[in-house]
């Protein structure tokens, strides 16, 4: 995200002080590797020479950097144009982008202590710098007058560029009189504050939550590799215990499929579920409160009786109406086939539990699990000896881009990273070109967040003559030395999601970089990640990457097709937990200003908005996939009001399999459709023309994802 500011008038007292630090600045800058363009391929940060101490003074710098690149802008006495203008404003800010999208990436990957440090010192300076740029008169006159004078006449990506400029400009206040543009800038900084309290409480209050076990006895239920991770997770956490449980950032845990201790399990998503509600001594509901009632606020000064109408005008489903018509056919849909799966589940625990016993929330997976076991005769313990992580990734996700794009991957040893986890792999396009950098981080720490996520250290962009990139982070279990790193299915698919975020960037041909790779509404970015995830069970491409990671073997054919019936087993679940964190995100989202609730009264919102939508049954002990106090995607994240994209562009995704399945899923002719009417383009045309041009459907099919889910 680009941060500028306008250099204001200053007497020359001032100036020659600023002179002086300004030579002092091009002393630094001469050795400070983050300001000085890197010798590696693409341009990639040379992790070697940088230290944690060059972040701070490399902000300080790009920041007045930046400023004087505005100060440009404003003070030039020609009349605005294009070139003048849009142009120099969107080449302005590369360097602080560089070292913004270098340090961010270790704030969320691997915060050390010092990065932490400097993430509280530079982010108001960020915020102060944005909010300075967003309200810059002279900047934004300059602007408008571009807009008003030559949007007509341009054509392509330039005037693409010139209206998203223009509009994100009015959408963050810039036609507000001065005492609103003061409050807006008042409650920017606030959020931003606000939102990075947030990012250093979860970490800790979910690293905090880990439950110690006292003996293997108690793990009952788990494999041998799962006892012995979980031996290797307590080492690494001070080992209060013989053994640890960590919790991860959704609402249910892996190991509550396997655990036969119920009271453990109990434990287990108690932890999870209260990590930061304030039972223990986290609680992030005054932070939750506060950032919902400040949203809503500037929803207000902008005009909107909502922060959820402000945020949806600028994407694919428009208004809140339009969303909650989509999940309201959903939930009418899945509501009957959850109480009959509920059911179904409970029925089959009463067989060994007795008639009295009645499932919760933490007994669904491991009945689930067990139902799984005797009807289908699969389970995960039997199918993770072929998940090697390795194998998925490189006979799996590289090898189905290869088929399917023609692109190809060559591991690059020489190029410094972040972590030791960290590996780097060249990408070829079909003619043998370099085509980008993808850098893969796929094991977890405690000084990483939960998730996973695409980003990049650098977008594509033909006018700055950048190739892309682009880094995948995750959250996977990394085996204790000498076993290997095995993944459940849902494991395997979620490295399939990320990479396909990953296409979204690398194949990006835009000009411009504010256009380029995954610069789309949120309601469509979700697409072709989702999307990449159906080459994981395409018969040839699980057939590559399923290997036995003792023998090589693939994966044998009786186990195969009962491991793919499997996938939608149950499908209920999955599906609940999505709905009910998207309609909780919308309920906080919907409010006015003067109604968001207390803190004290927070988990009761929550709790109420869920039974408005249906989705409060206590016969389906379904909750959120993330609760309000651990809802980082929301209030740590860019999905506020946004969460229900996942759902809407798994339409999308869905259509879009379709038609490769139709057409030849690994044809490269479908490939190449796929990857020149949509991958390829950025955000530099209508959204759903793109959609339309590819599948030919005027509008999506929202029962492609019921038929997809099994529902």
């Amino acid at each position: 995200m680009k941060k500028k500011l306008m250099t204001l008038g200053i007497s020359a007292a001032v100036l020659s002080t600023s002179m002086m630090q300004l030579t002092a600045c091009q002393e630094t800058q001469r050795e400070n590797p983050l300001l000085q363009e890197s010798t590696l391929p693409f341009g990639a940060p040379d992790f070697s020479k940088i230290q944690p101490s060059d972040y701070l003074p490399a902000f300080e710098i790009a920041i007045q950097q930046t400023k004087d690149e505005i100060a440009q802008i404003t003070e030039n006495k020609d009349s605005a144009t294009f070139e003048n203008t849009i142009l120099a404003y969107e080449e302005s800010g590369k360097t602080l982008d560089r070292v913004t999208r270098t340090f961010f990436a270790l704030v969320e990957a691997d915060k050390t202590p010092e990065i932490g440090e400097t993430e509280k010192k530079v982010t108001p300076m960020l915020t102060d710098l944005e909010n300075e740029i967003s309200f810059n008169k002279a900047l934004f006159e300059r602007i408008r007058q571009v807009y008003e004078r030559e949007y007509d006449s341009l054509q392509g990506e330039d005037k693409k560029l010139l209206e998203e400029t223009y509009k994100e400009f009015v959408r963050k206040g810039a036609l507000l009189p001065e005492d609103k543009m003061t409050r807006m800038k008042e409650i920017n900084m606030r959020i931003s504050d606000l939102q990075q309290q947030w990012g250093e409480m979860l970490p800790d209050a979910t690293n905090d939550a880990v439950v110690w076990v006292d003996s293997k006895e108690q793990l009952a239920g788990l494999s041998e590799a799962d006892i012995a991770q979980c031996a290797k997770d307590a080492e690494s956490r001070g080992k209060k215990a013989p053994y640890a449980i960590v919790i991860v950032n959704t609402t249910q845990q892996a190991p509550l499929a396997s655990l036969d201790n119920r009271e453990l399990r109990k434990k287990v998503y108690e932890a999870s579920i209260h990590r930061a509600d304030g039972t223990s001594k986290y609680n992030t509901f005054p932070i939750v409160v506060e950032i919902a009632k400040l949203r809503a606020e500037q929803a207000e000064i902008m005009g909107y009786p909502n922060y959820a109408s402000y945020s949806l005008e600028k994407t694919m489903a428009k208004t809140p109406e339009n969303v909650y018509d989509f999940l309201m056919n959903l939930i009418k849909a899945y509501v009957p086939k959850a109480d009959a799966e509920t059911k179904a589940i409970e029925e089959f625990a009463r067989k060994s539990q007795g008639a009295e016993f009645q499932l919760q929330a933490y007994d669904y997976f491991y009945y689930s699990a067990k139902m799984k076991k005797e009807l289908l005769d699969i389970s995960e313990d039997e199918v993770k000896p072929y998940f090697n992580v390795d194998s998925v990734l490189i006979n799996g996700v590289f090898y189905a881009a290869n088929r399917a794009y023609g692109l190809t991957f060559k591991e690059r040893t020489d190029i410094p990273t972040y972590h030791p986890d960290m590996k780097v792999f060249e990408v070829f396009d079909k003619d043998g070109k370099s085509k980008a950098l993808f850098y893969c981080d796929y094991f977890r720490r405690p000084t990483k967040r939960g998730g996973a996520w695409m980003d990049g250290f650098q977008k594509q962009s033909r006018q700055r003559q950048q190739l892309p990139i682009i880094f995948n982070v995750c959250n996977n279990a990394k085996a204790p030395e000498g076993q290997p790193s095995l993944l459940t299915w849902d494991e395997v698919t979620t490295m399939f999601h990320e990479f396909g975020h990953a296409l979204h960037g690398i194949l990006s041909d835009c000009q411009y970089n504010k256009l380029s790779g995954t610069s789309v509404a949120r309601d469509f970015v979700e697409m072709p990640s989702q999307f990449n995830e159906s080459f994981a069970a395409i018969p040839e491409v699980f057939d590559h990457y399923a290997r036995h990671y003792k023998t090589g073997e693939p994966m044998p054919a009786d186990l195969k097709e009962r491991m793919l019936k499997s996938i939608n087993f149950q499908p209920c679940y999955a599906l609940g937990e999505n709905l009910a964190a998207t309609c909780v995100d919308l309920a906080w989202h919907m409010l006015s200003s003067k109604d968001i609730p207390t803190a004290e009264k927070a988990i009761e919102f929550e709790t109420e908005s869920l039974r408005k939508v249906g989705l409060l049954n206590p016969f389906i002990p379904i909750p959120p996939r993330y609760h309000t106090s651990y809802f980082n995607h929301v209030w740590g994240g860019g999905y506020a009001a946004g969460y229900y994209s996942y759902l809407w562009t798994e339409v999308l995704a869905d259509n879009i399999a379709d038609v490769f399945a139709k057409r030849g899923p690994l044809l490269p002719e479908t490939g190449q459709d796929f990857r020149d009417k949509i991958l390829s383009r950025g955000n530099t045309g209508d959204l759903m023309q793109m959609f339309t041009d590819f599948t030919g459907m005027k509008s999506p099919d929202v029962s492609s994802l019921l038929r997809a889910r099994g529902l």
